[in-house]
């Protein structure tokens, strides 16, 4: 399967990213891709949480979700969509940060609320509180694929090495890292975990990122890292997209998997053993 990771710039405008996301589609199909994926965040990159309130819907209302999900069907490909800001009608107004699969019909396959929320200070200048305008997810999510069986993450999930320990001891062969990152963490970091994540399961790490300096209306404008990358189930650097907006391609291959877990099978020795306060852990 020839996957093709969309790297993008997204606005503070939902209808601009789509119309954006569908032509780099149609053009990653024209490259032979049965496989495309879109960053974190697609539909919308703002800190403006009343901006996000006047143009964000619910998932059965959203134009992005629909518009993708037609483009899916018309070209027959699989798409995972990294993640779209949604709204949920909860009481507090916050919103989900929903991963979805999108199958060649259009179905929807799979859906993954990011379940670790990036409250962080960067520096002294850059402060992420996410859980202030979204709520976590709670589930873990796979989906079966012709290709392989995919472990949904978004983001700053990669910092929780037994979110993807559960994912592959659940079947995923092929996990999903789209993301938003910082510039600061993402040169630090971005990397080595992606790679780790890749080394510790022996499985595909596709990490289709944001890039440069996202154009906003209101509030604080944002710039991510980029580098959208793929790495092996060896843990080998197989693309990195750089920092320009554009398309990066890999063919996938499920034998690369195996080989990786038959050389180190590291998922078949896994204990049960307490920690020091004595609590157990699986």
């Amino acid at each position: 399967m020839r996957a093709a990771l969309l790297q993008i710039c997204s606005c503070d405008d939902p209808l601009t990213n789509l119309s954006r996301v569908i032509e780099m589609m149609a053009e990653a199909v024209a490259g032979g891709a049965g496989f495309v994926l879109t960053p974190e965040v697609t539909n919308i990159i703002s800190q403006d949480r009343q901006h996000q309130n006047d143009v964000l819907h619910l998932e059965a209302d959203d134009p992005v979700l629909a518009g993708l999900r037609q483009a899916a069907a018309e070209h027959g490909i699989w798409l995972a969509i990294g993640s779209l800001a949604i709204k949920t009608g909860d009481g507090d107004g916050r919103f989900a940060n929903r991963s979805f699969v999108i199958a060649p019909d259009g179905s929807i396959r799979a859906r993954y609320d990011k379940i670790h929320m990036f409250d962080v200070q960067v520096s002294e200048t850059e402060t992420f509180r996410e859980s202030a305008g979204f709520r976590p997810g709670e589930e873990a999510v796979t989906c079966e694929t012709p290709f392989g069986t995919l472990g949904l993450t978004v983001c700053y999930d990669v910092r929780f090495p037994y979110l993807h320990r559960a994912l592959c001891q659940a079947g995923a062969t092929i996990l999903l890292a789209p993301a938003a990152f910082s510039p600061v963490t993402g040169a630090a970091h971005w990397e080595p975990l992606l790679r780790a994540r890749a080394i510790e399961n022996g499985a595909y790490v596709l990490a289709a990122a944001q890039t440069g300096n996202h154009s906003v209306h209101s509030g604080k404008p944002r710039q991510t890292y980029g580098h959208s990358m793929v790495i092996s189930p060896w843990g080998e650097v197989l693309v990195d997209a750089g920092v320009d907006e554009g398309i990066v391609f890999i063919d996938l291959n499920p034998d690369e998997v195996a080989q990786a877990r038959a050389r180190v099978p590291s998922l078949l020795h896994d204990r049960v053993f307490r920690g020091p306060d004595g609590q157990e852990f699986k």
